[in-house]
């Protein structure tokens, strides 16, 4: 028998464990203070104690290694527990349920993201990653707004644009305060959705 597929399930679990290396090292550079002109492949690369390589190797690019941050808060944040909230047959639930899983994935990891966001505004790789992602929020939302009852409450329109402005990270960072907890924002957040919406 031969000893191939042991070999490759080593290797890969090899693989696997040097992405998470290099994905922790990324999180770590973005927390530190020179998070704005420091973060580059390089750097990520020299804390991981890898090889600029194999970076490159592991997510093919500096855009690819912010997409796997992206999707790694993603998954800490419990945000697979989005598509749930699709499937909702009550519109004001859906959203309560949209607002309660966005607050999970901001508070994933509240320094990281923060840095995420101002350096989106400094570098055009991550302003890119941000906008993107920012795009898919703004289509749950608006696939959610329009569930709701025409006949009441206000337009689709501006139920979208109000709902993704208090769906923000900026939104929930800043109604936490410097030294609250996200998850302390949600409560506000929501009743500040159900309001404008005449829930």
């Amino acid at each position: 028998m031969s000893p191939r597929p042991y070999r490759l399930g080593k290797r890969e679990e090899a693989i696997g464990q040097g992405r998470r290396r290099i994905l922790d090292a990324a999180r770590e550079q973005l927390r530190t203070a020179d998070a704005y002109p420091g973060f580059t492949v390089d750097a990520v690369a020299r804390r991981a104690d890898v090889a600029r390589a194999t970076v490159y190797y592991q997510f093919g690019s500096k855009t690819g290694l912010l997409e796997a941050i992206c999707d790694d808060l993603a998954e800490a944040g419990g945000m697979a527990d989005l598509a749930r909230v699709f499937t909702s047959s009550d519109p004001n639930a859906a959203i309560r349920g949209f607002i309660t899983a966005f607050a999970g994935f901001w508070a994933a990891d509240r320094v990281v993201m923060r840095r995420l966001r101002a350096l989106a505004a400094l570098d055009p790789d991550v302003g890119a990653v941000i906008a993107a992602r920012d795009q898919r929020r703004r289509e749950g939302l608006t696939v959610l707004a329009g569930r709701l009852p025409t006949d009441a409450g206000p337009a689709a329109q501006h139920a979208v644009q109000v709902l993704y402005a208090l769906t923000s990270f900026e939104s929930f960072d800043a109604l936490a305060g410097p030294d609250g907890d996200i998850a302390d924002a949600l409560p506000l957040v929501t009743r500040l959705a159900e309001a404008f919406l005449g829930s």
